[in-house]
């Protein structure tokens, strides 16, 4: 990794990120990033009083840093009362500085930022755990975060086909049509358990809070990966998806104590911690091979990390020149 002698900090806003990080680069930085590890402190959560009748808002500081290397953190917001202003409910900025010096180097458009390093650990996982005939790929749900799952996995399998789905059909067809996806074959579904059926990767991005994903409609060989869920309170899958699935993370610290999808699991006696196959840190540095046989149904859960923020930002630096 090269450092800069710049005087002033740079600022990328969202179009330019984007180009800046192409999902393919993107996958192969999240690899390196789990292969190599960082320094990583827990994510801080602190709760913000709102405007008067709003939900309570949260700020999110992440930091991340590689000895000698670079140093990163996001702060990011979630409002919740922003959509009655127009707003998204999240809001965030990435600031990346020399490890050596303190120096800051950037400012990162964060929300990007986020949607391309969640996107591309959900193919990072599809790398090791998806069969590799895969060609059907089903994503549940229809916010910002769809159109960049389809675009990052189809960066690591090219010939997949995908179909959206959505509790609101116009949405899902907006999202089949992103721009973000020039050049692949989409299309929407309207009958979920069907497309579950069909579907040879399943990724769900949505704000449930009870399952809508159902263990009796996943087939032998399907690849889940669950993205929605970053809270206990939050679910996308049932008991029976987890208990008939092999079972893989991003992180256990995280991803055993923040998501719905495996603390609720744990509770009712269908899945223990210990049952977990492997994290990233495992995958990524050999010590779990993947993927076993093709009839084999895996099951990644991702809650985000810190170490994919930083390696993210620190392509994003080298490939603009430093």
């Amino acid at each position: 990794m090269r450092l800069s002698s710049a005087s002033c900090m740079k600022i990328f806003d969202a179009a330019r990120t984007a180009e800046l990080l192409p999902w393919g680069a993107v996958v192969d930085a999240l690899g390196v990033g789990f292969r190599d590890g960082c320094e990583m402190p827990v994510r801080h959560h602190h709760g913000v009083e709102a405007p008067a009748g709003d939900p309570e808002a949260t700020l999110l500081l992440m930091p991340a840093w590689t000895v000698g290397g670079y140093l990163g953190v996001k702060v990011a917001s979630v409002f919740p009362g922003n959509s009655s202003r127009g707003l998204g409910a999240v809001q965030a900025s990435y600031i990346l500085a020399s490890g050596v010096t303190g120096e800051p180097l950037a400012l990162i458009d964060g929300l990007e930022l986020t949607l391309r390093r969640t996107a591309a650990a959900s193919a990072l996982a599809a790398r090791f755990l998806a069969r590799p005939d895969s060609r059907r790929l089903l994503v549940v749900g229809t916010g910002n975060l769809a159109p960049h799952l389809a675009g990052a996995h189809a960066a690591v399998n090219p010939d997949l086909e995908v179909e959206f789905w959505g509790r609101r059909p116009e949405r899902a067809l907006a999202a089949s049509r992103s721009p973000l996806l020039e050049g692949l074959v989409t299309g929407t579904a309207t009958d979920l358990e069907a497309a579950v059926r069909a579907a040879d990767i399943v990724s769900t991005a949505t704000l449930a809070t009870a399952p809508l994903l159902f263990g009796d409609w996943l087939r032998p060989g399907v690849h889940v990966d669950l993205v929605g869920g970053f809270t206990p309170a939050m679910r996308e899958a049932d008991d029976e998806a987890v208990r008939r699935s092999t079972v893989f993370v991003d992180t256990r610290e995280g991803a055993l104590v923040e998501a719905g999808d495996l603390t609720q699991p744990i509770e009712s006696g269908a899945l223990r911690a210990e049952d977990v196959a492997a994290d990233f840190y495992d995958l990524c540095r050999g010590g779990h091979g993947g993927r076993r046989v093709a009839s084999e149904i895996t099951l990644f859960k991702s809650v985000g990390a810190a170490l994919e923020d930083l390696f993210a930002a620190i392509l994003l630096w080298e490939r603009s020149g430093g």
